[in-house]
């Protein structure tokens, strides 16, 4: 099976685990979240740990996990705005563990847990807030959630085509070779122009948000893209990880997504309720 297939066959099936979890609902939206904050978590130690950086890999897992799960629960009204308190010792457990752990570089280790929990945990916690914060449709719609999926992939679809067509000025080479201003703009544009259309069918928001919120994706995809590549040249590696046959691992798949969540956040909370 050569990578073409392989790549097509993986990202059908990725697809629609995504889509299919959110159309079932925010619980099992939710679970699916956990297991793939757990999966990245343990991707992201992994990566960095070497003979120097050893992050320790369950508490962290553990305390990303509990993170993601008290955002998650609060977002789907389990519970209430008492239990994000707990968040705040979760993280400075961490730092009473390395004591124990009696490793060369106590605090690089932490520092890199911290790294994962914030950069992994949060906003995989933060898009489970994205089933319709605006409530003009009850509760737990998922208009929103497969909205922000649908732009993000468009765009990369979109900026991968007319890159690969057209792409000749560099959009960043010293992080990311590949992509090009001409595939950037082409990615925008389909994004935007799947945005009106989301407007239609989606009308948790009105055509103008779902425009801004598809140019806050665009724009913070793309750095988290590269970002994502940043990460990957300062540890020598290619890919973050095999789970994902042809794709690479969670981290290569979700890079987008982590570091447009919490902007788009931000503009849902500020300007869509």
């Amino acid at each position: 099976m050569n990578n073409f297939t392989t790549r097509t066959i993986t990202g059908f099936f990725y697809v629609i685990t995504i889509v299919g979890s959110a159309l079932l609902g925010q619980t099992v939206f939710a679970f699916l979240l956990l297991i793939i904050t757990i999966l990245s978590l343990n991707e992201f130690v992994s990566i960095v740990s070497n003979d120097k950086v050893k992050p320790a890999l369950y508490p962290t897992i553990v305390a990303g996990g509990l993170i993601y799960s008290i955002l998650a629960a609060f977002a789907m009204r389990k519970t209430g705005v008492e239990l994000l308190i707990v968040v705040i010792p979760l993280i400075f457990l961490l730092f009473i563990i390395e004591l124990w752990r009696n490793n060369t570089n106590p605090f690089t280790n932490i520092a890199f847990s911290l790294l994962g929990i914030f950069y992994i945990a949060i906003p995989f916690g933060l898009l489970m807030y994205f089933f319709n914060p605006v409530n003009t449709r009850g509760a737990n719609h998922y208009g929103i959630v497969l909205g922000f999926l649908f732009i993000l992939w468009m765009n990369d679809v979109g900026a991968y085509i007319i890159g690969s067509t057209f792409g000749k000025h560099k959009l960043f080479e010293r992080i990311s070779p590949g992509k090009t201003w001409e595939g950037s703009i082409g990615g925008a544009f389909f994004a935007l122009l799947l945005a009106w259309g989301l407007s239609f069918i989606f009308v948790q928001l009105d055509v103008m948000h779902w425009m801004v919120l598809s140019l806050i994706i665009v724009l913070f995809g793309t750095l988290g893209d590269l970002v994502e590549s940043m990460l990957k040249r300062s540890l020598g590696i290619k890919d973050s990880g095999t789970i994902l046959p042809g794709h690479g691992g969670l981290l290569d798949r979700f890079d987008a997504v982590l570091l447009s969540v919490p902007f788009v956040f931000v503009y849902l909370a500020l300007f869509c309720r």
